[in-house]
């Protein structure tokens, strides 16, 4: 009883001094604290599932056009071994850093998206990809996090004035009305309503009133009337989405495909690289469909499970916001976990026909070197976060 005693009265710092002989963990202890290991098993765990279920629906598509059926699972594994050693080596670095550097990640994404309608390349026919030659990468999967990282350092500086128009609408609006102008160059309507969202939800945690999120959304469906109406390819979509059954050899097709695949998994799946949709039925089975067969060989209720492991991740990057221990971390954090939010829930309300096809891919599964190595280092900022928390990590 005495020693418990007198071990309570010990200070914080004291009790954390370590032993003579006792050895420093090398991964989950930097000088400031603890990682959030939940958060980190969640993410390893989601990328490991994802790298698998990639190569078990590209194998078919892979020997097709390369003559190797492990042509994307082997890119894709030496992405995702990188990715997380990078996001190790991320979340070591004191996130602040980011605060300083978000004005030059902004002007970045700006001058990438610039060159897109210049030396872009087109695939699957669209112009939203930049080739430096060893890969390829979609400039708005930046733009994504600079308006994250840019819009938390403007709140911070300004955390008295956001419920003024000038700090707490004017500087935000420029931003997200330059990037979303740019993509819509790209005719990327899908990547314009993920940069609103975002760039919305900070403004809202930010605390700017209520009424100019009402101006904004009414602005927004004007835009959205007018560009679904002179955009043939939109309302294209929009019309399969209702009745893909209308037109099934051509705008139908692809969705068509999908619930088939859905459909064939049943309650339990047909098994881990048994379905039947990836070979050649299903276009983009490794893409931006992964989830569909996802459904069919894993069945509902291995979809089910996936589904929850994305809520949990997201659910403690916000408790991970929530415990910051400044504001620039905290709306970084909650930022990043509503892009994550925000792509799931977009890709799989696609693939399931809930929403109009938006080309948005599926974090950690769909293939895609440089966009899982943006993601893992998203991770990694969030861990950085999370070893600076003043509460415990539970």
């Amino acid at each position: 009883m005495a020693q418990g005693a007198n071990s309570a009265l010990l200070s914080e710092e004291a009790q954390q001094l370590p032993l003579p002989n006792e050895r420093k963990p090398k991964i989950i202890l930097d000088e400031r604290g603890l990682l959030d290991v939940p958060f980190l098993v969640l993410t390893v765990l989601l990328v490991t599932i994802g790298v698998i279920m990639m190569f078990s629906a590209s194998y078919a598509r892979a020997y097709e056009l390369k003559g190797n059926s492990t042509y994307y699972f082997a890119r894709q594994a030496i992405f995702a071994v990188v990715g997380i050693g990078m996001m190790l080596f991320v979340s070591r670095i004191n996130y602040q850093i980011w605060r300083g550097a978000s004005l030059l990640v902004l002007l970045a994404a700006v001058f990438f998206l610039l060159l897109v309608p210049v030396i872009g390349t087109t695939e699957n026919g669209a112009k939203r990809w930049l080739n430096l030659g060893f890969m390829s990468f979609q400039p708005s999967e930046l733009a994504k996090l600079a308006i994250i990282l840019s819009f938390a350092s403007l709140m911070s500086t300004y955390r008295e004035k956001m419920q003024t128009f000038r700090y707490g609408v004017l500087p935000f609006a420029a931003i997200l009305i330059v990037i979303c102008g740019l993509l819509m160059l790209e005719r990327h309507f899908s990547g314009i309503i993920i940069m609103l969202v975002i760039g919305a939800t900070m403004m809202f945690l930010g605390g700017v009133q209520v009424r100019w999120f009402v101006i904004g959304g009414a602005l927004f469906a004007i835009f959205a009337v007018v560009y679904l109406k002179t955009m043939g390819y939109a309302s294209e979509r929009v019309t399969a989405w209702r009745d893909p059954a209308s037109d099934p050899s051509d705008a139908g097709y692809q969705i068509l495909q999908s619930l088939y695949s859905i459909g064939s998994g049943g309650l339990m799946g047909l098994g881990l690289g048994r379905s039947r949709q990836k070979y050649l039925y299903l276009p983009e089975e490794h893409n931006d469909y992964i989830f569909s067969i996802v459904c069919e060989e894993l069945g509902f209720v291995g979809a089910l499970v996936i589904i929850l492991l994305f809520i949990l991740l997201i659910v403690r990057g916000y408790w991970i916001a929530m415990h910051a221990r400044d504001r620039f971390g905290a709306l970084t954090a909650a930022g990043i976990s509503t892009l994550l939010a925000v792509q799931v829930f977009f890709n799989i309300g696609v693939v399931t026909n809930f929403l109009p096809a938006t080309g948005i891919s599926l974090p950690f599964f769909s293939y895609g070197g440089t966009a899982l190595l943006l993601q893992l280092f998203e991770m990694g900022i969030v861990l950085s976060v999370s070893r600076q928390n003043d509460n415990k990590m539970l």
